[in-house]
């Protein structure tokens, strides 16, 4: 249940008239994905001749915002995002969104810590049951902490909501100030993203290393997701999952019969997420779901509690690697494309947990204009944000091998991680690792 000084009236009010609370200067929060509202961002869109310096936290935008879209110039909203989707990205271009640096489990501290109490909070819900409870969705995260904290607190009533299972989900109108109708738009899905061949070879060097009894979390993206495909193939079983983001490949797992949950050290036999980004058959196979327990991110994220489950598999994908272990994963230079997440926390969760393993996974190449470049790099690109450093490297994955940089010095890594590089690339990489002193002649 989630913590809110009861005796509010949850009020219901049209979109404009919750619009109409906003002042300029205020700072709203609207949530993470599937939380964000619509009603009330069109609603507050209409507002833009009134408002000046109205800035708004938000979290993977799966629409367009339209306060966004109708100030191409910024004059009077700016968003603030912990984690950008491709809009985030096209806005953050834009000069109307700026990137948050954060390690995802440790917002609700940011908010308790150093965020002063946002004006209005604005989320989704489900419509209201018959004991006075709205349900939140397949969104833990840091919802509790942004209910807690508002000054003011809106739901957007959406039909279309998954009701589901969690610790911190319900919530009482008693603690609602005021409830507008949303619209019967369907909960934005995630594409499908298609698995490419490095992505199958790849999975094929993990799935060696997944045991019976391995406790899974996976990032967005291909890789990970040619993982879960591939283990539905493999014999391995009694998987359990802990992970940040559910999605469609967890997802067919459990319908498989793979996933049970048994070797889990706690929430034993449940699925444990923080929330849910994936396709319409998987937000209908959570509704009201017991098998599946949403938590917030405090619980899904911080290392400690990762580790508290053994043989913890952390499969996360990387767009550049230097030789020397160094990770950058959310920017392309000055340009920022995504963000830290949880990648940092669950590859030190799953280093601490018993019999367990961080998998950092990257295709070889990439193409630019036509042009084929190596994602493996002498250094990092100007520029790029390191998001995990070397010292917490360990597996490293590529479509041409795989290798384990734990206990290696800098010379034997960067051996093993040109190893790793497309072929095309190996002497290049090799000259310059030696001319840069990387690789002493103690290794030639």
């Amino acid at each position: 249940m989630i913590n809110r000084q009861g005796g509010r009236t949850a009020q219901e009010l049209t979109a404009a008239e919750a619009a109409g609370l906003v002042k300029s200067g205020d700072w709203l929060d609207y949530g993470l994905a599937l939380s964000q509202p619509d009603a009330f961002d069109r609603a507050l869109a209409e507002r833009r001749d009134e408002l000046r310096q109205v800035g708004i936290r938000n979290c993977l935008s799966m629409r367009p915002r339209a306060v966004l879209e109708v100030d191409p110039e910024g004059q009077h909203f700016h968003t603030f995002s912990w984690h950008f989707t491709g809009y985030d990205r096209k806005k953050h271009d834009a000069g109307l969104c700026s990137y948050i640096p954060c390690n995802l489990g440790e917002i609700p501290d940011y908010y308790r810590r150093f965020i002063a109490p946002p004006d209005i909070v604005i989320l989704k819900a489900t419509p209201m049951d018959a004991e006075g409870y709205f349900n939140l969705g397949p969104n833990g995260l840091w919802n509790p902490v942004l209910i807690e904290r508002a000054k003011i607190l809106i739901l957007e009533i959406t039909p279309d909501m998954p009701r589901v299972i969690g610790t911190h989900v319900r919530l009482h109108r008693s603690q609602v100030d005021y409830v507008i109708q949303g619209d019967d738009t369907q909960m934005p899905e995630l594409p499908v993203v298609p698995t490419t061949d490095a992505d199958r070879a790849v999975a094929r060097f993990i799935m060696a290393e997944v045991e019976d009894g391995a406790c899974l979390q996976v990032g967005i993206g291909g890789m990970p997701n040619a993982v879960t495909t591939l283990l539905l193939d493999s014999g391995v079983k009694d998987l359990g999952i802990h992970t940040e983001m559910l999605n469609d490949g967890l997802c067919e797992l459990y319908r498989a019969g793979r996933v049970s949950g048994a070797r889990k050290a706690f929430d034993q036999g449940l699925v444990t997420y923080g929330f849910c980004l994936a396709g319409r058959a998987t937000y209908d196979l959570l509704r009201d779901n017991d098998d599946f327990l949403c938590r917030e991110v405090e619980t899904t994220n911080m290392p400690h509690n990762i580790a508290r489950n053994p043989k913890v598999i952390a499969i996360n994908n990387t767009t550049q690697m230097d030789l020397q272990g160094q990770v950058a994963s959310e920017s392309d230079a000055h340009r920022h494309i995504s963000g830290t997440g949880g990648q940092l926390q669950f590859i030190r969760g799953a280093y601490a947990s018993e019999g367990g393993k961080s998998f950092i996974c990257l295709a070889s190449t990439y193409e630019r204009r036509g042009i084929r470049k190596s994602r493996i790099a002498l250094e990092l690109t100007p520029g790029n944000i390191v998001t995990a450093p070397r010292s917490d490297m360990m597996y490293v994955v590529t479509e041409y091998g795989i290798a384990n940089l734990k206990g290696k010095s800098v010379p034997e890594r960067a051996r093993a991680i040109i190893a790793l590089a497309h072929p095309d690339y190996r002497e290049d990489l090799s000259r310059e690792a030696r001319e840069k002193g990387l690789v002493p002649r103690f290794f030639l």
